[in-house]
Formats: structure tokens, sequence, C-alpha cells
């Protein structure tokens, strides 16, 4: 092992580097595995780690990417939420394919999923919007978000109007906010080891079945 190798190891306290990848053994579902990631993630103390990048692409092929939070995963996919006025809502609808990446730097760990999009239900999107705090329910009303904004104060005078309008009351669902679901078509686990021989494998949908390969790094 190199000395570069050892510092990296020494970096992650070995946790992923040095530890046997045992994934192509354990299980055939991705979803299962992808949730154990996450819980060992979790406990390494990363903040947010259910921040992911979501990349879309626009009718005319060009590509954009943002972070964004999982606020849901299960057999059904991948499920987050947006203002459905936003860039990548309009790309989205117009385009329904989207790719996410997570990676939890601490573990040397990155999962890559693509798959289609598809609205989650209004009555998935009412019980989310509803989990979240009241300011958040407010700031949802009041950003027109990826609109240009003049300045910040109109932002300010949005919020108090919306906080005046739904004083003493529940802060409805606005029609142009609710959540999208990936559904995965194919999922990248990839793991990384010393010299670069890094693990890579890949969980891809063949009609209900899941078809595994390893990659080469």
């Amino acid at each position: 092992m190199s000395l570069l190798s050892k510092l990296r190891c020494a970096f992650t306290l070995g946790q992923g580097v040095l530890i046997e990848n045992k994934a192509l053994t354990t299980t055939n579902d991705p979803i299962q595995f992808f949730n154990d990631w996450l819980k060992e993630a979790e406990s390494t103390g990363v903040v947010l780690p259910e921040s992911m990048s979501v990349s879309t692409c626009s009718p005319q092929g060009r590509p954009s990417s943002r972070m964004v939070l999982l606020k849901e995963v299960d057999q059904q996919g991948f499920v987050f939420f947006t203002n459905y006025g936003s860039r990548k809502a309009g790309e989205l609808d117009a385009n329904p394919f989207a790719a996410l990446l997570f990676h939890w730097n601490i573990l040397q760990r990155q999962v890559r999923i693509e798959g289609r999009i598809e609205r989650v239900s209004h009555a998935e999107s009412e019980a989310y919007f509803h989990s979240r705090g009241r300011g958040s329910q407010i700031g949802a009303w009041a950003s027109k978000q990826s609109q240009v904004l003049d300045e910040r104060q109109t932002l300010v005078d949005s919020v108090k109007y919306y906080e005046d309008k739904f004083s003493g009351q529940t802060v409805p669902l606005p029609d142009f906010w609710g959540g999208y679901r990936v559904i995965p078509e194919k999922i990248e686990f990839w793991q990384g080891k010393a010299d670069r021989l890094h693990d890579r494998f890949t969980y891809t949908k063949s009609g209900q079945e899941w078809v595994i390969n390893r990659l080469n790094p």
C-alpha cells in the first residue's frame, strides 16, 4: 500500500476502505443495501447524510445539478420535494428522467441512481408538507423558486404577507409544491479502496429482477 493510500485510510479511520465489501453476497436487493449504507453514514456523524445531488436535463440536452434532501426511500423509489415552478421541476416535467448522487466522504462511498421520474400523490405531498416547520411552510408560499428576485426585501415582504394571511390557521399545501419519486432503473455502489483499486458494482433492473455486475474501478 502506498504512503498516500495509508494517509487516505488514516483520514477515514479505515472506514469502508479497509472493510471487506460483501454487497454481492449479502443481498440482491439494492434498496436494502442502500438503507444499510445510509444508516452507516448516519452512525459516523456525517451532517445530513440524506443530502443528494439531483441532476436533470432540459429537452435541449443541457444538464443541471443541485443538492436536495432525500425524504423517503422504499421499493417504489427515492422521494424528494420541491416547488413545481422551479427549474428542476420544469426540466423533470419535460424530460422525466433524473440521476441522483450520494457521497459520504468519511466512508469513501458514493451511490449513483438513474431512473424515471413521477410526481408523488397529492396526499403524500400534503402529509410531508404538514410535517415541516411552520416557517418552512410559509417559505414555500413566499418563494417563487428559481425566478428572478429584484431584492431580498421583496422576499421578506412576501413572507410577512403569507404569515398574516395564514395567521391562526393551518397553512395549506400550495398547488405548486410537492414531491417527485425517482423510480430506479440502475443503482451503482462505489467503495473507495487503497491504491485506487476501488470496488464498483451495479444493480440494473430487468423486468422485476435486478441484474448485478461488478465494474472495473
